[in-house]
């Protein structure tokens, strides 16, 4: 049986060879010019795979308005982006790749590139789990593969299903965060705050089973849902 860790790298691989029927000749990449030098946008210009991590992480986080076409852009660099998020190398850039991939117009992406990359956040979430302490913390994954796709559900369905020791760990972690919010009831994820997520949340901590949750903070979640 593989791992998790090495079903998330086969994942990374296969996004690769989703994304490689896209031009690899030169392309035209107009941007702001005050953010970006000229040799720089010529580098985003031509082959995707030799563009520079830091240039990457710099078009990951950026805002739209700064390039000429962002979505043709966004997406040709989609899988050197997702494998620095999805390997700690792109910090702090959860929600906003969420939003931005949104942004890019990715669900309307042809579907072997949209099921690639889908396949990537349920293997890195998956490997998220079974890992503590780990790259990234778990209300991070789950926010950028909840945004992405639209739907806490499945996922908090897996975390539900994994009942080892390094995901229970996330869920203590996951629940102090969520309480130390003061606002689950209304929480929202999301760079923009598009996915409500609060409601979702706590009914899912309330039908979890007897024991999982502490007293005092089982109190405190049904005081969230019934107020």
């Amino acid at each position: 049986m593989t791992t998790p860790d090495q079903q998330l790298r086969t994942a990374l691989d296969a996004l690769d060879a989703a994304f490689a029927a896209l031009p690899e000749s030169p392309i035209s990449v107009g941007g702001c010019t005050h953010c970006y030098t000229g040799a720089e946008l010529e580098t985003l210009a031509g082959p995707a795979h030799g563009v520079p991590d830091d240039l990457v992480r710099s078009v990951a986080t950026e805002v739209p308005d700064h390039w000429d076409d962002f979505a043709a852009l966004y997406r040709r660099t989609t899988p050197r982006i997702v494998r620095l998020l999805t390997t700690g190398r792109l910090h702090g850039g959860y929600g906003l790749v969420a939003s931005r991939l949104l942004a890019a117009g990715y669900r309307g992406w042809p579907p072997p590139e949209r099921q690639a990359l889908e396949r990537v956040w349920d293997a890195w979430w998956r490997s998220t789990l079974g890992e503590y302490p780990g790259t990234d913390r778990a209300t991070e994954v789950l926010e950028t593969v909840a945004v992405c796709t639209g739907s806490l559900s499945p996922w908090l369905t897996v975390w539900t299903e994994t009942r080892t020791e390094a995901a229970e760990r996330h869920f203590e972690d996951a629940l102090d965060i969520w309480l130390a919010e003061r606002g689950l009831a209304d929480l929202r994820l999301g760079f923009y705050r598009e996915l409500l997520a609060g409601p979702e949340l706590v009914t899912w901590l309330l039908a979890q089973e007897e024991g999982r949750i502490g007293a005092a903070q089982l109190f405190e979640v049904e005081r969230i849902a019934y107020s």
